[in-house]
């Protein structure tokens, strides 16, 4: 398991009874986790110390209760600053876990850079998101093209470039439908030096467009293949459903990324937890790298 263990300001702190216990800087939520399946003892004393609880309804969806919390507060890894908000589905604006990649990646792309410090590295990032990762690749020293649906996400990633001192970094934001991106980018003959995709379960482009990732992942990473140089440096792929077990996410990259020259690797993503000692499983990830 790939363990996300480099955070200064955000730990879990216990989870029980189907929610995860957590402390993001100096606020400690109370949210559901589908990954928790066990009902152990309560010892942590946040359990009686909590800012925000988000319930879950058994209608679908939830809502928060607030306790002393303030409409938004900053939180920061590495060199990178972001602004959390707690709001719909229980989300902050940042998924914790994802911290292992942006590692992996930087490394990636800062021995690149370090190898030949005039090459543009140019990285597509796609479902971006509030640009976790958009940010990492950017000040590892990349060129990002940052692609999502939602107008308002693109808008917080700008944010969060600003607070983390990359206002002026070389970064496209475009909102748009991630599948037709990369078709119109296949037309214009764009090509990158790598690509990270974090897609959704279930969601909707700009117009009303629907992604199904059971049905639709495979035909997009053979579709975003053609947007890679000759030599790409690397591909990430997300995904937070049970399903697409590490092996799956393997297999994908394995039959479409096999013209490249690299190797692949894949395993569940994790976050320690502060009481037990152990690990909480958060999804998987896929990972193409090059040998060259």
């Amino acid at each position: 398991m790939w363990i996300a263990d480099n955070w200064k300001e955000y730990e879990v702190l216990d989870a029980s009874c189907g929610e995860k216990l957590e402390r993001w800087g100096s606020y400690v939520l109370l949210r559901p986790d589908p990954q928790v399946l066990w009902n152990t003892e309560k010892t942590a004393p946040e359990w009686k110390r909590l800012n925000a609880h988000y319930h879950r309804s058994s209608k679908g969806g939830g809502e928060w209760e607030f306790f002393d919390l303030p409409q938004n507060w900053l939180l920061h890894y590495r060199d990178i600053t972001f602004r959390l908000q707690p709001f719909a589905f229980k989300h902050t604006g940042v998924f914790p876990e994802q911290a292992v990649n942006w590692d992996w990646f930087s490394e990636k792309i800062r021995a690149a850079k370090k190898a030949a410090p005039n090459r543009e590295i140019k990285v597509l990032n796609l479902f971006a998101y509030t640009g976790g990762a958009t940010l990492s690749a950017a000040a590892a020293g990349a060129a990002v093209t940052h692609v999502d649906a939602s107008k308002g996400m693109v808008a917080w990633a700008k944010e969060n470039a600003v607070l983390s001192g990359l206002a002026d970094a070389p970064i496209r934001y475009i909102v748009d439908d991630c599948v037709k991106f990369v078709e119109r980018e296949i037309r214009r003959g764009n090509r990158y030096d790598a690509i990270i995709m974090d897609p959704p379960s279930y969601g909707r482009g700009p117009k009303g467009e629907i992604w199904k990732i059971e049905d639709q992942i495979h035909s997009f990473v053979r579709l975003t293949t053609q947007v890679l140089k000759d030599e790409p440096l690397f591909f990430l792929i997300n995904s937070y459903t049970t399903g697409l077990q590490p092996a799956v996410l393997s297999y994908l990259l394995g039959t479409e990324l096999r013209r490249f020259s690299g190797k692949i690797d894949a395993s569940e993503i994790g976050l320690p937890v502060r009481e037990s000692g152990l690990v909480l499983p958060c999804g998987a990830s896929g990972r193409f790298e090059s040998s060259l």
